[in-house]
């Protein structure tokens, strides 16, 4: 674990576990910079959000560096998703959060890595998230059903992966479960089974979790002198007209005189 790797970006961290390997960083903005989601439904905005990489020299692979894949992205969604429950509110932290996850090298969980190096990112980036969050993979070679036990591997690689029955990823805090993403091969899973892997994986987790904590254990006091600042004052609901001015002249002139950026809301 090493957090603070490139001293231009707001935060960023390079996490290495086995022969897996990804790059975090941290980039912090306003209002604008929320991403906008036009799904079904009504659209929306995301104040946090992550983004994974996968390119193909990262499995020594000499391929063309494409858009993001089904894959990439899902896997970008459950780093994402491993991270939102331990955020600040809005109020505590109103920026913008936008994490990157750029893998440099994988043979084992990568999604994993990239929860783990985005936690220690955001801390980098001064992000007061409420705990550290790390994430395992645990796998599976099933039994035959003649007595045989079934055989747990921690953290599995390619090779486990592909011939196992079992891909179980779990991310939390030392407390409790973030997120998980389950892939089977098997019909499904016993009670007793769902025990064993969560019991493997939160005992993986609090390993990784003291590691991490050693390089850093709490957001930075501090903002990278590269990042933005935010500041926030409340004025009188009927002088927004005034301040926005005739077809926005008035916001726009303060902004272009103080190179600051305003928002309303």
């Amino acid at each position: 674990c090493e957090a603070g790797v490139l001293p231009r970006v707001h935060g960023s961290a390079l996490f290495t576990r086995g022969e897996t390997q990804a790059l975090v960083t941290v980039t912090l903005g306003s209002g604008k910079n929320e991403q906008i989601v036009e799904g079904l439904g009504q659209d929306y905005a995301e104040k946090f959000y992550l983004h994974y990489n996968f390119p193909p020299f990262s499995v020594g692979e000499a391929k063309r560096i494409m858009g993001p894949s089904r894959r990439d992205i899902g896997h970008g969604k459950l780093a994402e998703r491993a991270l939102q429950g331990v955020l600040p509110s809005v109020e505590k932290f109103p920026y913008t959060v936008r994490v990157v996850s750029d893998i440099l090298e994988s043979n084992g969980s990568s999604s994993m890595a990239s929860a783990c190096g985005g936690s220690l990112a955001l801390m980098d980036a001064g992000v007061p998230i409420r705990a550290t969050v790390a994430g395992i993979s645990i796998g599976m070679i099933s039994g035959d059903g003649d007595g045989h036990e079934d055989i747990y591997l921690t953290d599995i690689q390619g090779e486990e992966d592909h011939f196992g029955d079992m891909d179980f990823k779990v991310t939390g805090t030392r407390e409790g479960i973030t997120g998980i993403q389950l892939d089977l091969k098997i019909r499904g899973l016993n009670m007793e089974q769902i025990r064993k892997s969560l019991a493997e994986a939160y005992g993986a987790r609090v390993k990784i979790i003291d590691l991490m904590e050693q390089e850093i254990a709490k957001a930075r006091d501090q903002l990278s002198v590269h990042a933005p600042r935010l500041l926030t004052t409340s004025i009188h609901p009927e002088k927004i007209g005034r301040l926005i001015g005739p077809g926005g002249k008035t916001i726009r002139e303060l902004e272009s005189t103080t190179g600051a950026t305003i928002e309303v809301s």
